[in-house]
């Protein structure tokens, strides 16, 4: 393949997935790669060879719609022209500075241009190159700031796998073997979900919910006080999750009667993913803490940790030595490609986009899905939703979404499960697929959600 897919095209499989060049190059991977890294079996996954928009090429020629736009990172789609010659523009002007010393003129424009879109006063940041390490930074200015390590955070939240997020992440199997490492300042108290669409809720009220946080805060003491309550807006690696629309509001009046810090994790649902530049202001609420990362980039390695001035002000003045840091901080190449993605979704209004594209792929899926056996909901917000299964005819939930993910997979479209019981088909489309693509999108989910329909 000597040049991209057109970004509008539509799933063409000419050799089933895996085909032969993605079985050889997965073998050469497993030959240098450490094991515990990539999953590979005799029907997954694919090696990847080119994309555009919300399209992907594999090695063999298979061409498929991404319907998880690459962990939700390719929000404005995979390879965007402006962000691509953006890239070249500053390639040809300087590749590389020097972290938190001699910054470059682009590092200070993107600072200024997330300051200038940010909710309420979120006004001073910290450039980073992943997920993880802002919502380390704003685990580390909660501390700074409060004098207290101890931090409330909520089942099924997902905030990274370095050391300090991992504190922070609920789940079992990524905690168990490093337990030994972790500080144990992190207590998790249950999500509240919102109501499903006949009222029914499951798990405990949102009122139940903010009694366990005050007997937390209570029980707390000394150098494990609550310093901090972190949350994602909406649970994204734990599936798709939708709250009590009454949960933030009720956070943020929770800190600030306590004088403990709120840390919104928009890691995921930030720039764009929910129809809004960042899900909290559907709340009409403002953190003193917000992680940024994933789409910010337009595909590139870069996240931020945005705070209130006199929060940050806590780190004091650099004496030349920065307390956190990076030789790859503010990487000129990284802020070129923030910068133009945060250009576009203004000129291409993908805002807007998210929104309608999303109620329409949860129209049509509920619709194509109506009367599915063990079919729990389908939920979202803008261009984040998920499918939720049960258990049914003695199939666990988790292996009738790894089927229809399976069976997506082999049909041109690229979806995962996410849960931690896998019980959830994510869809996190880019915000510029097309509506032909997302109606092909739709009716292979509902395909493969649907066996005897095969």
């Amino acid at each position: 393949m000597n040049r991209p897919p057109e970004p509008d095209a539509l799933p063409e499989i000419i050799s089933p997935p895996p085909g032969p060049n993605s079985r050889a190059l997965l073998r050469r991977l497993k030959s240098v790669e450490s094991p515990g890294v990539t999953f590979v079996d005799d029907d997954f996954p694919i090696a990847w060879k080119a994309a555009r928009g919300a399209v992907v090429v594999d090695v063999d020629g298979n061409r498929y719609l991404d319907g998880g736009a690459a962990f939700g990172v390719a929000f404005i789609g995979h390879g965007h022209p402006r962000v691509v010659a953006a890239l070249r523009r500053q390639s040809d002007e300087l590749i590389h500075g020097m972290g938190d010393v001699h910054p470059p003129e682009v590092r200070v424009a993107l600072l200024e241009a997330l300051a200038a879109r940010a909710p309420g006063d979120l006004g001073a940041g910290v450039l980073c190159t992943g997920g993880s390490e802002a919502v380390e930074v704003a685990l580390k200015t909660a501390l700074l700031a409060t004098d207290k390590a101890g931090v409330i955070a909520f089942e099924g939240g997902y905030h990274g796998l370095a050391t300090g997020a991992l504190e922070v992440t609920s789940r079992q199997d990524f905690r168990a073997p490093f337990r030994p490492i972790l500080a144990g300042n992190a207590r998790f108290v249950p999500f509240p979900r919102a109501p499903l669409a006949d009222g029914s809720r499951r798990g405990p009220s949102l009122a139940d919910v903010l009694q366990h946080i005050e007997e937390e805060i209570a029980a707390a003491e000394g150098d494990r006080a609550i310093g901090a309550i972190i949350v994602e807006p909406i649970q994204g690696r734990g599936g798709s999750v939708l709250p009590d629309p009454d949960l933030l509001p009720a956070l943020r009046r929770l800190c600030d009667a306590h004088s403990i810090l709120l840390i919104a994790d928009e890691i995921f649902t930030g720039c764009g993913r929910t129809g809004d530049l960042f899900a909290c202001e559907a709340s009409d609420v403002v953190p003193d803490l917000l992680c940024v990362g994933k789409a910010l980039g337009g595909g590139m390695p870069v996240s931020a940790c945005l705070g209130r001035p006199a929060v940050m002000a806590a780190w004091g003045p650099s004496t030349g030595e920065a307390l956190h840091t990076s030789t790859f901080l503010g990487h000129p190449m990284a802020c070129a490609a923030a910068l133009e993605t945060l250009r576009i979704i203004d000129d291409e209004r993908l805002l807007a986009a998210a929104r309608r594209l999303g109620g329409h792929l949860v129209e049509r899926l509920q619709a194509g899905l109506d009367g599915l056996p063990g079919l729990v909901e389908v939920r979202g917000r803008g261009l984040m939703i998920g499918v939720e299964l049960a258990a049914h005819g003695g199939v666990p939930a988790g292996q009738r979404v790894l089927a229809a993910v399976g069976h997506c997979l082999r049909a041109g479209v690229l979806v995962l499960p996410c849960a931690p019981d896998a019980s959830v088909l994510q869809l996190t489309p880019p915000a510029t697929m097309t509506s032909r693509q997302l109606d092909v999108l739709a009716d292979v989910v509902v395909q493969a959600m649907r066996p005897r329909a095969r």
